[in-house]
């Protein structure tokens, strides 16, 4: 152990004459060390916000959209205006698909909203069934939702999302209250659930929530839906129930072959897929880009080295003459290089971790610490330090005692 300390006091001795090229290398250990644990734990990060991002928008979930599917690159669809999808078609579904647990046929159109002197201009309104909140895993937070009965009476009830609530009433209690959408006056029955931003950008909060027959006579007076979300059994049976839910509509609404659907069955799996994909890339490039501080630092550990071999010639020459061993000397060379690599590692899984830390709190992601990133840094950095160190090492112990008192 003393041993090991005394090369350690030596080593940082010798470091400290190459301040700046010291610095520099630990740098590079730095930046390659604090890029694997950042990308690390934000890949883990991304990864669990897309699962709670799937599961605020429904378990188990298909979302079948009114309108033809245009193709506009090898995952991206575009849907134009169409009026086909309608109540029948949900019943269908239901009734038709072995694996369907339930569906919920909803309309979705912007109003202006007002209450006593406060409007929003553009509010979203949601003509739903009274089983939305079990379909897309959307409850409500205070008073209630609609029924079946306030449905088929066409009853002018709503239910408002929070965002809508805080700009409508502020601290005052909403429940009870008549409020206007559009031309159409609403008594207010309860509070939705904070829902925050689903999977494709969109306030979910900002919205208000009507019975769908109410939606339909009252609001658009039309017979079609624009949304039909279907609930699957289990997570395994949604292709199945895509492709069975596909033909059935096709068949419905009389599309013969070549011709283009009318409506598009989107498996939310997929829009996930498509940001797992993006991820990827972002994990990839944080790699490659923690592979080329690892490559200079490594590099300015290897230059610093020889320098120091260069530098201690004599030093060398005399321990071998007194009878160091050289295995002394190459445990020296490589503590120095192992030394400067585990600085700059231990900085940057420090820094890594603080920006981390701020990442997640800025972005309000939740906490995901990678262990298996932490293992891949430290290694990284302790293997720049040794291979940086193996060549100097075979340097220093290939001078000769004789040598050094000949000069």
């Amino acid at each position: 152990m003393r041993r090991v300390l005394l090369n350690l006091n030596i080593a940082w001795r010798s470091l400290m004459n190459f301040k700046w090229r010291t610095a520099l290398a630990v740098l590079g250990v730095f930046f390659g060390t604090f890029s694997l644990i950042v990308v690390s734990n934000l890949a883990g990060s991304l990864a669990m916000k897309t699962e709670q991002e799937l599961e605020n928008l429904g378990i188990n979930l298909l979302v079948v959209r009114s309108g033809i599917v245009h193709r506009v690159g090898p995952m991206a669809r575009l849907f134009s205006e169409a009026t086909t999808l309608t109540l029948a078609d949900a019943k269908a579904i239901l009734d038709h698909g072995i694996a369907v647990k339930d569906v919920s046929p909803s309309g979705l159109t912007s109003f202006p909203v007002r209450y006593e002197s406060t409007v929003l201009k553009a509010v979203l309104v949601t003509g739903a069934t009274p089983n939305f909140q079990e379909v897309r895993n959307f409850h409500v937070r205070e008073g209630s939702f609609f029924t079946e009965e306030d449905n088929q009476k066409f009853r002018k009830v709503a239910v408002l999302g929070k965002t809508v609530a805080d700009k409508l009433f502020g601290i005052e209690n909403p429940i009870g209250k008549s409020i206007l959408v559009w031309r159409v006056p609403c008594r207010v029955v309860g509070l939705m659930e904070d829902k925050g931003v689903d999977i494709s950008g969109v306030d979910q909060d900002n919205q208000i929530f009507v019975p769908l027959h109410t939606y339909l006579k009252s609001f658009v007076n039309k017979d079609n839906v624009n949304v039909i979300y279907v609930q699957g059994i289990d997570g395994e049976s949604l292709p199945r129930v895509k492709a069975d839910i596909e033909i059935l509509l096709r068949e419905r609404h009389k599309i013969k072959e070549g011709q283009s659907d009318d409506f598009g069955v989107i498996d939310l799996k997929d829009v996930t897929a498509m940001k797992a994909q993006a991820m990827d890339l972002i994990t990839m490039l944080g790699r490659i880009a923690a592979t080329a501080s690892f490559t200079i630092g490594g590099l300015g550990i290897l230059s610093i080295m020889i320098l120091i071999v260069n530098e201690r010639k004599l030093e060398i020459g005399i321990r071998r003459a007194v009878g160091s061993r050289k295995r002394d000397i190459i445990l020296q060379f490589l503590l120095e290089s192992s030394f400067i690599s585990l600085v700059g590692g231990m900085v940057g899984v420090a820094a890594g971790f603080l920006a981390s830390f701020v990442i997640f709190n800025a972005l309000k992601y939740p906490v995901s610490i990678s262990i298996a990133g932490l293992a891949l840094a430290f290694a990284a950095s302790v293997t720049v330090g040794i291979l940086a160190g193996i060549y100097p090492s075979k340097k220093a112990i290939a001078i000769q005692p004789v040598d050094i008192i000949r000069q």
